[in-house]
């Protein structure tokens, strides 16, 4: 494993990486700036390439050369002029005050505009008003010993780096974890025909809603993002599923708003998850509780997840009352078994407390919450999880498939699933578990959490844990990862000696049951799976 510290360059060398990497497998992808690019970065020298780098790798696209001094460079107005010539970076760029300010401290800003204002902003905003218009760095700063440089290409890399990584909010830092040994990857082998984009349209739809939801968590008002958001579906299942949590994202800051007749428009178009739940809603908000209801029939024949049936349970009956309908008696559920503790207030969590009161040396309580069973589950599928699928893997840093969350993740491994899930009717599993825990430990995978897992606690599973509940467990993980793997229980008390197990959900004073650790505890219930809901008051309250 290289070591980042030992070579000056290392983040140097992982972007021309990057460059290699998208120059081979996206080539027919970049127009003739970005291929112009690719071609003469390596013709300038090596330090101008690592200052253009570290202005990449920094936050913002202005930079003061004082700040820019770094000792494998050297002197940074020594290595600018090739960037210069290039035109990749841009001397004494034109700066608004805003600007101004982020770049300059406050005593730097006092001198050169001869203020005794003690604080930014209210230098600010005392001179906002008679300093509108942008004006070159030097012109601002002529009392400075300084110069500013601005990057032109950031875009360009940003959009280099998404072509990589598949998404944008992985970025430069991963070489570096990698190379430091901090994160390990598991090493999938794929084609350089492996890539998420295969047109250019789809980056630049990628980047467009990126853009249209960085302008929303901006501030910016609905209607003035929603003219940028493309009105037509994407053919690109991938993109759509993108431009449909963005659209839910607007249609519910609408609803909080009180504009119901946008979030109306918004959710009834939309087919991404939970849409057509709030669609429901807001109709009932609008008064239109028979429209409400046709909606939600339609749902209740096909509902879309569990979490759309549960909440169904919940709107029907209130709607058919609303029109004077009959409301079948809803029949009562089973119940967990209940726990009513009295504690004295922790230091710690109250799921520490109450594994410190519940825990025996015969029975130990652990707190597990998602990790335990998501970590079984990886460890048994963990070539399955990491098989070369078309489009599931296309660079060194994957920690999942790129399609994991997509409702086909566990479709298109079908056949690749059930011979891992046929193990689970004989001892097998037990030695592929312990094998790919011992075999990968410590590599990146969104389903185990080394950090919880040690050998005692994966012994304790596989001993207590019947084989048919890991089944049961696994299967319903895999229908619906990104809802399934979460709103599992808190602790786990295990008898060994008895070979069995109790799953433990606490709840504090006040706090209630979320409704994917209900849905959790109805399928526990079902599958004869031992499970307790805890409810704590703390004994000062008591008394």
């Amino acid at each position: 494993m290289r070591q980042a510290l030992e070579n000056p360059f290392y983040y140097l060398d992982n972007f021309r990486q990057v460059l290699a990497w998208v120059g081979e497998r996206h080539g027919d992808l970049l127009n003739d700036e970005e291929r112009a690019f690719l071609d003469r970065f390596p013709l300038v020298p090596q330090a101008s390439q690592a200052l253009l780098v570290r202005m990449v790798m920094r936050k913002g696209t202005l930079f003061r050369a004082s700040k820019l001094r770094y000792a494998e460079i050297g002197c940074p107005l020594e290595a600018a002029p090739a960037l210069l010539e290039h035109g990749w970076v841009e001397a004494n760029p034109a700066l608004d005050l805003t600007q101004l300010f982020a770049l300059l401290k406050k005593d730097e800003l006092q001198r050169i505009f001869g203020s005794t204002t003690q604080r930014k902003a209210d230098l600010f905003q005392a001179l906002q008003l008679e300093h509108a218009q942008a004006r070159p760095f030097a012109s601002w700063c002529q009392g400075l010993d300084d110069q500013a440089f601005g990057l032109t290409i950031g875009e360009l890399c940003d959009r280099v780096r998404l072509m990589f990584f598949g998404n944008i909010h992985q970025d430069w830092s991963e070489f570096v974890l990698a190379d430091l040994g901090i994160f390990r990857y598991e090493q999938v082998p794929f084609s350089s025909a492996s890539r998420v984009f295969h047109a250019r349209a789809d980056v630049d739809a990628y980047l467009h809603l990126h853009h249209c939801r960085e302008r929303f968590e901006a501030g910016e008002p609905v209607e003035q993002v929603l003219t940028d958001v493309p009105t037509a579906p994407y053919a690109n299942e991938w993109l759509e599923n993108r431009r449909g949590k963005l659209l839910l994202a607007l249609g519910r800051q609408c609803e909080r708003e009180g504009d119901l007749s946008l979030a109306l428009r918004l959710h009834a178009d939309n087919r991404y998850p939970t849409a057509r739940e709030r669609a429901i809603r807001v109709l009932e908000r609008c008064d239109q509780p028979e429209a409400a209801l046709h909606l939600a029939l339609s749902a209740q024949a096909a509902p879309e997840s569990e979490h759309e049936a549960q909440q169904l349970q919940r709107i029907l009956p209130r709607l058919k009352r609303s029109l004077g309908e009959a409301v079948a008696r809803r029949v009562q559920a089973r119940q967990p078994e209940r726990l009513d503790l009295a504690l004295p207030r922790p230091e710690t969590s109250v799921e520490h407390a109450v594994r410190e009161h519940l825990t025996r040396d015969e029975a130990p309580v652990y707190y597990v919450e998602n990790a335990l069973i998501n970590s079984l589950l990886g460890l048994l599928c963990w070539h399955v999880i990491f098989a070369p699928v078309p489009g599931a893997f296309f660079h060194p840093f994957h920690a999942a498939p790129a399609d994991l969350a997509r409702s086909d993740f566990f479709t298109r491994r079908a056949e690749l699933f059930r011979p891992c899930l046929d193990m689970l009717g004989t001892d097998e599993y037990r030695d592929c578990i312990r094998r790919v825990f011992r075999d990968k430990f410590g590599l990146q995978c969104q389903f185990v959490s080394w950090g919880l897992l040690d050998e005692n606690l994966l012994e304790l599973a596989l001993h207590c844990i019947p084989a048919e509940h890991l089944r049961a467990f696994f299967q319903r993980i895999l229908q619906d990862v990104p809802a399934h793997r979460s709103g599992l229980p808190d602790l786990i008390q295990f008898w060994p000696a008895e070979r069995r197990y109790r799953l433990v959900e606490v709840k504090g004073p006040g706090d209630r049951l979320q409704d994917n650790q209900k849905r959790w505890i109805d399928f526990a219930l079902q599958h004869q799976v031992p499970i307790a809901v805890c409810y704590v008051q703390w004994t000062e309250n008591a008394a």
